[in-house]
This record gives C-alpha cells, sequence and structure tokens, in this order.
C-alpha cells in the first residue's frame, strides 16, 4: 500500500504454476519485484483497474524489470496509458498459470473502471468499492452515480457472501460484511433511511443524504442537488446549513 496515496498494488500468484499477475501499480512495487525474483514467477500480465496516477505511477518500474509484460485495462481507458499493449474484455477470462480471471465491468468512478474476480473468491475492486466506503463520482473520467450505484449493487455485491474484497485503497473486506455494514449499501438496500439535511456542496445548494467516513479516515458525502440528481463528492467539500 502506497503511503502517499493509500492505494494498493497487488501480485496474485499461482505458485506451483509459477506464473503470477500484478494487479494496479501505484506502488511501492519494489517488494513485488523482490518476491517474484525469489519465488521464480513468471508476470503474465499487469492488470489495470482504471487509469487514475495513484494506480500506474509505478508501471514503468514494473516494466523495466518485467520488459514485454502485457498491460491490460479497458478499451475506454486505454488511451490514457501508453504503456497498456492490449484491451481488458469483460467478461473474457484472462489465464495465467492456474489463475482464471475474469474482469466486471463496473463504470462510474471512471467509465473503463474495471473489477478483477479471480476463481476462488478473491474480488479486486480498484475504486468502486472500498472497506466501509464507496468511490467518488468526480474524479477524472467518472460517468454517474447512477452506474456507480448499479457497479455495486447489481455486480460486485451479487457475488457469494463469501467472496473476499481487495480494494484499491487500504484494507480488505468481503461481500457480506459490506452488504451489513457499508452505510451506502444499507440505505440502498433500505436497511437505513436516508438524510435530508440542507447543505452546501462544492459551493452549490444541496440536501445530505449520507456523510460516512471514507477510507483514508476523512469523509465521503452523497448529496442530492435540487434538481433530483444524486452525486457522491469529498466530505470536505461538503458544508452543513
Amino acid at each position: 500500500m502506497s503511503e502517499q496515496w493509500l492505494s494498493n498494488t497487488y501480485l496474485v500468484a499461482d505458485e506451483a504454476g509459477r506464473s503470477a499477475v500484478m494487479i494496479d501499480a501505484g506502488g511501492p512495487v519494489a517488494p513485488l519485484l523482490d518476491l517474484l525474483r525469489r519465488l521464480r514467477l513468471e508476470l503474465t500480465h499487469v492488470l489495470l483497474t482504471h487509469h487514475h496516477h495513484d494506480h500506474v505511477a509505478e508501471l514503468d518500474a514494473v516494466l523495466e524489470e518485467r520488459p514485454g509484460t502485457p498491460v491490460l485495462i479497458h478499451e475506454l481507458e486505454r488511451e490514457r496509458v501508453p504503456q497498456a499493449t492490449d484491451a481488458l474484455l469483460p467478461g473474457e477470462t484472462i489465464h495465467s498459470g492456474a489463475l482464471e480471471i475474469v474482469p466486471i465491468h463496473t463504470p462510474g468512478h471512471t467509465a473503463g473502471m474495471v473489477a478483477l474476480l479471480v476463481a476462488g473468491g478473491d474480488l479486486f475492486t480498484g475504486d468502486t468499492l472500498f472497506k466501509g466506503s464507496v468511490g467518488g463520482v468526480r474524479a477524472p473520467g467518472a460517468t454517474s452515480y447512477e452506474d456507480l450505484r448499479s457497479s455495486i449493487m447489481d455486480r460486485l455485491l451479487a457475488l457469494p457472501p463469501q467472496t473476499r474484497v481487495h480494494p484499491g485503497h487500504s484494507e480488505p473486506t468481503t461481500v457480506g460484511e459490506e452488504l451489513e455494514r457499508n452505510p451506502f449499501v444499507r440505505i440502498w438496500r433500505g436497511l437505513d433511511p436516508e438524510g435530508d439535511r440542507p447543505c452546501k456542496a462544492l459551493g452549490e445548494p444541496a440536501r445530505l443524504i449520507l456523510l460516512a467516513t471514507d477510507y483514508d479516515g476523512g469523509k465521503k458525502a452523497w448529496v442530492r442537488w435540487p434538481d433530483g440528481r444524486d452525486d457522491i463528492v469529498p466530505g470536505s467539500r461538503v458544508e452543513l446549513c
């Protein structure tokens, strides 16, 4: 996990087959590259959940150590990462030794965001779903609140409750834990009521539906604009009225 951004870089290996993939490359990658050398693993792919800098910052360091490694990202984001060599195709299995990895398109935080489901029950969610929080829809390349909600509820949290969730930032969780404890999800499921407090968000009048703790210890806010549109914004940009 990067100390600066709290973003995670993962190495997933088929130890018996000596094959591995790296998921994102925000750094620090040096310990993972050292592990590849010590275990004599072949890095077959670098799989990127999305194009944001905190998830690709050390991609060149990976390729310097392992030149020629295929770098895959969703087609909608490929032009934003010059090192990308091919597109991740949602639903099309990626094989690395005995590993089977299925990309799931989860737009919202970015248009080409993908989660990666490893056979056996490990889900890498990028910046769509965190422990106790969700991704924002104000970062570069974001689509909409509706996309984010659908990606989480209809795709990610429709997986078995025991599925282990490895977010793009901070600590792991499970599908079952997020269904029961994530404050955004609890409202979406009808378990908790929406808030309705007047506020200013990004300097504009709005209603505060939820102010929740984010993965970094700060706050993330779900707000509703006067025209009825919903949005998820940094809590630091919300003032209560």
